[in-house]
């Protein structure tokens, strides 16, 4: 393939590691950035200010596949598309209206990882490695020919935030390196199919996915905790009466394997560090849980000591509105596997909303015996009236 000098790309992007890609990329003299698509609800004032300061135009588009979008950008005549962090779904002609097509940054290690949150997925799932790949873009969804790809080791001190930090500086890395085998022209594709000829698709975590089931190992639920260390997230629990956002947890080697009622609490630790001091000098914490919660919280939190279904987990990150003691128990409802606990929860922290829930419950369930007994007996009536005229007929017939 010749190169290209210089590569005209359509830059489709959002977030931290969009901008960290731009700046790599609008630096080397043999890339020139045509024009900038950001989502179409987004608020990303850093992408619209690098458009101002480089006199790029900045084209926001509800349907990026609808023909008036591809009318407008048909003039750039760019070589490639480059989506980055971008929430639409490429679609033909889109996808090869470029003399190169298109291509994707994926923080996942493809054919593994395809879809959403992959970063939460790769924790959950006790991964020693994560990847972040560039492919073509297809049909699919993650499914195109690699380009690039590069793999980062997980070990017990990562969670979701240094992963995440880790992301937003190599996306842009292997990116602006994908770009510059592409204009040399000594880029190759690698189809998915020749590492795994399956692998595998995540979809996107949604509200509900939060909660705890503390029917699971220690060490899924310490991977399920580090994967939602983050100032908006947080894993969650209950009690009877309470809430609890977790956001930090520690394996208690050599702790014995034991049947015991898992979600209760079995042993309370005192520290000697006030919350505030604690997330002071803690780098992996957040605002979410520094000087706001601390304060909110005004207490001394103890680590707990919670039995898990194989083991106990020492929790050391966490928030709730009162202390916790040996013998409470966090709530897995393990039923509903998860979803929106909140009818639940204030059915079991509020007494008179319980005793209200459960009168009307009450009277719900006295009206519907008394309209199936009503319909029963209209039914029984009907049935006998049928059978007495049967007979009737009978007779007559035989006479």
């Amino acid at each position: 393939m010749r190169s290209l000098a210089p590569l005209k790309i359509g830059y489709f992007a959002d977030g931290i590691w969009s901008h960290n890609a731009f700046r790599k990329i609008i630096a080397h003299k043999d890339f020139c950035v045509c024009f900038i698509t950001p989502r179409f609800d987004s608020t990303d004032e850093t992408l619209h200010n690098f458009a101002k300061t480089h006199n790029i135009p900045y084209i926001k588009a509800q349907n990026i596949n609808s023909p008036e979008f591809l009318a407008q950008i048909e003039s750039f005549e760019c070589d490639i598309f480059v989506s980055m962090s971008f929430n639409q779904i490429f679609k033909e002609p889109l996808i090869s209206t470029p003399r190169l097509h298109t291509i994707n940054c994926h923080a996942g290690k493809l054919p593994f990882y395809r879809g959403r949150n992959i970063l939460n997925w790769a924790l959950i799932n006790d991964e020693k490695e994560f990847g972040i790949s560039v492919h073509y873009v297809d049909s699919g969804i993650d499914t195109g020919d690699l380009i690039l790809q590069r793999t980062y080791p997980i070990n017990d001190k990562d969670d979701y935030s240094t992963l995440l930090r880790t992301a937003h500086t190599e996306c842009a890395e292997v990116l602006f390196d994908a770009l510059c085998l592409l204009q040399s022209g000594k880029a190759e594709r690698i189809p998915q199919r020749h590492i795994h000829e399956i692998g595998f698709y995540c979809p996107a975590r949604v509200k509900g996915d939060e909660w705890i089931n503390w029917h699971k190992t220690s060490r899924e639920i310490f991977n399920f905790i580090r994967a939602l260390n983050a100032p908006d997230l947080g894993a969650k629990t209950r009690t009877n009466t309470q809430e609890l956002r977790i956001f930090k947890a520690q394996e208690i080697k050599n702790t014995p394997h034991y049947i015991a009622t898992p979600g209760c609490v079995v042993g309370i630790e005192k520290t000697l560090q006030n919350p505030l001091e604690s997330a002071t000098q803690d780098s992996t914490m957040h605002d979410s849980i520094t000087a706001e919660s601390a304060t909110q919280n005004a207490m001394i939190l103890p680590h707990l000591i919670i039995k898990t279904l194989d083991s106990t987990l020492r929790i050391t990150h966490y928030q709730c509105a009162k202390a916790l003691k040996i013998g409470d128990r966090l709530l897995s409802d393990i039923l509903t596997g998860g979803g929106d606990k909140t009818l639940i929860f204030y059915l079991s922290s509020s007494p008179i909303i319980s005793y209200l829930f459960f009168i009307a419950m009450g009277v719900f369930y006295h009206k519907f015996i008394t309209l199936f007994s009503t319909f029963t007996s209209l039914f029984n009536t009907a049935c006998f009236n049928l059978i007495l005229r049967s007979k009737k007929c009978k007779h007559k017939s035989n006479h």
